[in-house]
């Protein structure tokens, strides 16, 4: 019994991280109706700005509650801001010129946008795993249970509970957002009909604009949190995230935010679970065969809506 509580901590905890990447991807799908390639990769690079900008304050393990809340504080609003500029320059100059083109031409520029991200920080920061001291240490016992093997005590982590609020507390606002303000009613209105939606005086353009910069935003948060429960980055972390986030996110029904963290934290516990009971090597396989399970009998995932085609 400790042995599952452990994991199912550590599950979500992994599928909070999938979770607010997945968002992006429902997001601009939900939108425009464009799976966007690249945002595994602006995760990635949250997760580089987010470093950098730990190393240039100068942060170490050994530091004061107060001066190491302050300081990932300002990573995180360093990694969002320059994060975000990302997410609207890929918008901007790669898939605003193709949206009224045929529907294959954004998928191929959001792959290729993904290879050029990859590859930019390759050379810029280099191939090798960019580790981070830990700085966000210490936990609490939950459950402690004594067998003839040892020893084993359930914990729960200080950066376990930091990534799992945070999580929760983003969901709540961007929830508020969606629903109680201007963006948010633009942003549906787009969702259901972009052209009645411009006749009406929304600037479709910018309610997109702002979409690719929220979601960004949100995986640059992501990319700290890996960043801090992981503790090494490579400029590869983006590809594989995102192929699992994107799994989430068509997991929990593409195009609704709640089916999106869902979704991750479904991935998450496959993954946890498997690693934790069967062989580390085919999780991944187990996480996909649930997903072609659940896409067989559900085809609009858990909490997704079926397409109405407009004629």
């Amino acid at each position: 019994m400790e042995y599952f509580v452990q994991q199912l901590i550590n599950g979500l905890t992994l599928g909070s991280i999938y979770g607010l990447i997945a968002i992006g991807y429902t997001m601009v799908y939900g939108i425009i109706g464009m799976i966007n390639f690249a945002h595994g990769d602006i995760f990635m690079i949250g997760a580089f700005v987010a470093l950098i900008a730990l190393i240039a304050i100068g942060l170490t393990a050994g530091a004061g509650l107060v001066i190491v809340i302050l300081a990932l504080l300002l990573a995180l609003l360093i990694a969002m801001a320059l994060t975000a500029i990302y997410g609207w320059t890929v918008e901007r100059f790669a898939y605003r010129p193709l949206r009224t083109s045929f529907r294959l031409a954004p998928l191929i520029t959001a792959i290729g946008m993904s290879i050029v991200l990859q590859n930019f920080v390759q050379v810029t920061q280099g191939a090798r795993v960019k580790p981070l001291q830990p700085i966000v240490t210490g936990g609490y016992e939950i459950m402690r249970t004594t067998t003839e093997h040892g020893e084993f005590i359930v914990l729960v982590s200080n950066i376990q509970i930091l990534i799992i609020l945070t999580t929760v507390l983003l969901m709540a606002v961007f929830a508020l957002i969606i629903a109680r303000t201007p963006l948010g009613r633009a942003q549906r209105a787009c969702e259901q009909d972009r052209t009645m939606a411009a006749l009406l005086g929304i600037n479709v353009d910018r309610t997109i604009s702002l979409t690719f910069v929220i979601g960004a935003a949100l995986a640059s948060v992501a990319g700290l949190m890996y960043l801090l429960y992981y503790g090494v980055i490579d400029f590869f972390i983006g590809f594989v995230a995102g192929i699992k986030a994107f799994t989430a996110a068509v997991l929990g029904g593409i195009g609704s935010l709640p089916g999106a963290m869902l979704g991750g934290l479904i991935i998450g516990l496959i993954e946890t679970f498997w690693s934790a009971y069967f062989t580390i090597e085919y999780k991944d396989v187990a996480a996909f065969s649930i997903l072609v399970v659940v896409l067989i009998f559900m085809p609009s995932g858990l909490l997704g809506r079926p397409e109405v085609e407009k004629v």
